[in-house]
This record gives C-alpha cells, structure tokens and sequence, in this order.
C-alpha cells in the first residue's frame, strides 16, 4: 500500500536528520582518516621534539602506522563515531637513548591509551585516559 503525502511530509524531516547525522563533518559523525598523516605536536602538555618528527599515518581503514620518535611503528585501531581504541602494535627495534627514548615511551603508551579522537581543521587530537591534555597532531599529508 503506498504511503500517503501526508505521512512522506512528516517522515521526511526524520530521513533528512538521520542522513545529517552519517554525513562527514557531521557533529558526531566519525571521521575518514584513511589516508591521512599526522606530525605530533604536543604529548600531554608537553611540545613534542622537533628534531624526530613523530608521526601518526591511517594507510587503509583499520591500520595505522608512524614513526614513534626512534622506530618504525604500525598495527591496528578502531574508530566508531569518537571512540577510538588501538590494537597491539608491531615496531621495529632501533636502540633509542635521551629524550628521543623518552617521548617513544610517552607517546606509543598515550596511543595504547587512547579514549577519543576529533579532527578539528588541519589539527588532529587524541583524548588520553589519565592525562589532561590530549596528543595534538599538525596535518601532513591530505
């Protein structure tokens, strides 16, 4: 039985809500990362080194990859709306020493850490439970 003109002029404003909400950019909405790459600005509160450049890269849905500050590393992630969480990640095993060492440690244990995630313009910033301040990233690739 076809709906009648009435019914479609009262459930249209509900379809053109629900269509908003799966829309990029939408508030909520959950953001395409695929192909996109990140330079680490800040950890927690604290500027990130400038001389190692670590880096946050999503090549394919559900795989991530970067440069950790020392090594090469890559592995898993999962992003529904906001919600993001990161699986174990595989890294290559350069000896690291100083405060290269240390922000390796500091960001790939943020990562394991993760609760939320927002891109917000050219900036990329990850919630971290346990820290007030989220990891800030500068975009650098599309």
């Amino acid at each position: 039985k076809p709906m009648s003109p009435i019914r479609i002029a009262l459930l249209l404003p509900v379809f053109a809500g629900l269509m908003a909400c799966a829309m990029p950019g939408a508030p909520g909405a959950t953001p395409n990362l695929v192909g996109t790459e990140w330079r680490l600005q800040d950890i927690g509160g604290a500027p990130a080194l400038p001389e190692v450049q670590a880096t946050l890269a999503f090549p394919e849905a559900g795989r991530v990859a970067g440069f950790s500050s020392c090594n090469r590393f890559f592995g898993t992630y999962t992003l529904v709306q906001d919600k993001v969480a990161f699986g174990q990640m595989g890294m290559t095993r350069m000896a690291c020493m100083g405060p290269a060492g240390e922000q390796e440690t500091r960001y790939m244990a943020a990562l394991q850490k993760a609760q939320t995630l927002r891109v917000d313009g050219s900036t990329l910033l990850i919630a971290v439970q346990g820290q007030d301040k989220p990891l800030r990233f500068a975009r650098s690739k599309p």
